[in-house]
């Protein structure tokens, strides 16, 4: 993949994860059943997030980590489905195409 394009699916990943915006953001049910300070607190931790790395992050797309947050292990990952969340996008640099999922999960959910 060309370095523009792995650059626009990172600007448009790291948009959604810090703004969300450009996608749909999803929590799994172990999430769901924290209280909401936890909550608000793990949203915090993943929109601030910036500890990317080549072991976690070798494609340098910025769509997957996993952190811990009070205690709680989590991950969060972001999935490139078509506009009809059927198949996978054609072209995860193209917003056109592509409808982004970013779902935060309790690791152990993985």
């Amino acid at each position: 993949m060309s370095r523009n394009k792995v650059m626009r699916i990172r600007t448009l990943n790291d948009n959604l994860r810090c703004n969300y915006i450009g996608g749909r953001v999803m929590l799994t049910a172990g999430i769901s059943a924290l209280d909401e300070e936890t909550r608000t607190r793990i949203h915090n931790a993943v929109i601030v997030f910036d500890a990317f790395t080549e072991d976690n992050d070798p494609h340098k797309e910025h769509d997957c980590a996993s952190m811990t947050v009070e205690g709680v292990r989590i991950m969060w990952k972001i999935d490139y489905y078509d506009k009809s969340l059927t198949y996978g996008s054609p072209d995860p640099s193209d917003p056109h195409v592509t409808e982004r999922v970013m779902t935060i999960m309790l690791a152990e959910e993985y």
